[in-house]
């Protein structure tokens, strides 16, 4: 299994705000996370690896 990263490091991660990735859970989760408990949330590293590199273009047009 993966480590697990808090919001904070996550965000650190991917180069954005904790408050953009939770604008991003609450629109619908384009960035995959896993709710452990009831409260508590965190990222997958494998996962976010996975979704930067789906993220990857060769032109600004596509």
């Amino acid at each position: 299994m993966s480590k697990l990263l808090t919001t904070k490091e996550a965000a650190r991660f991917l180069g954005v705000s904790e408050a953009f990735l939770e604008r991003d859970r609450w629109a619908g989760a384009e960035i995959p996370f896993v709710r452990v408990g009831s409260r508590a949330v965190r990222y997958q590293l494998s996962a976010l690896e996975a979704f930067v590199n789906s993220r990857i273009r060769k032109s600004t047009s596509v």
